[in-house]
């Protein structure tokens, strides 16, 4: 599907919402995301699911998102990664976008931010097999997410894969302008 110099590339959508308190959260680690930054704004992160992800305690969040081809716009895919990540449709609303991200392994990574609301409890998580234990012949299925949350800036800060945190970062500045 993908040619010799063609990389592969992955579409998704962050979904925020305003809590309307305006408090201040908790600061991060102290980089990148300045605290304070998005008072009043909570990301969905999802926590990735799989026995390689199972008990970590960050950086192993990260926005639903997943791969497509060329035969569909990264927007549709977005939308419809969400869907299967998530098990429910994607929000409607204003799509603002967040730009790309190529990944070391050279993977164009493009995200949408949409405001919304949504209960993590409606969830009903994509699946996926693998071979587990490794070299075992023991197929099993896994969830793609199995859990996701509300989070502020400053927590999915930490939460948040590395590779994503330009997103969030993004998001914020949007929303203080």
């Amino acid at each position: 599907m993908y040619g010799p110099m063609t990389y592969k590339r992955s579409a998704g959508l962050l979904l925020f919402r305003r809590t309307g308190d305006g408090s201040r959260p908790e600061p991060g680690n102290g980089a990148g995301v300045e605290a304070g930054a998005g008072a009043g704004v909570e990301v969905l992160l999802g926590h990735m699911g799989g026995p390689l992800w199972s008990g970590k305690t960050s950086g192993d969040w990260a926005i639903p998102k997943g791969e497509y081809g060329p035969e569909e716009t990264p927007r549709d895919a977005a939308r419809r990664e969400f869907t299967e990540e998530i098990g429910l449709p994607p929000p409607e609303g204003e799509y603002l976008p967040l730009g790309e991200v190529r990944l070391s392994s050279g993977k164009l990574v493009t995200i949408w931010a949409v405001e919304a609301d949504l209960d993590p409890a409606l969830m009903v998580p994509g699946t996926f097999t693998l071979e587990w234990p490794p070299h075992s012949g023991n197929v099993q299925e896994f969830p793609e997410l199995d859990r996701v949350a509300w989070c502020t800036p400053e927590m999915a800060q930490n939460m948040l894969i590395p590779s994503q945190l330009p997103f969030l970062e993004r998001l914020l500045v949007l929303l203080k302008a």
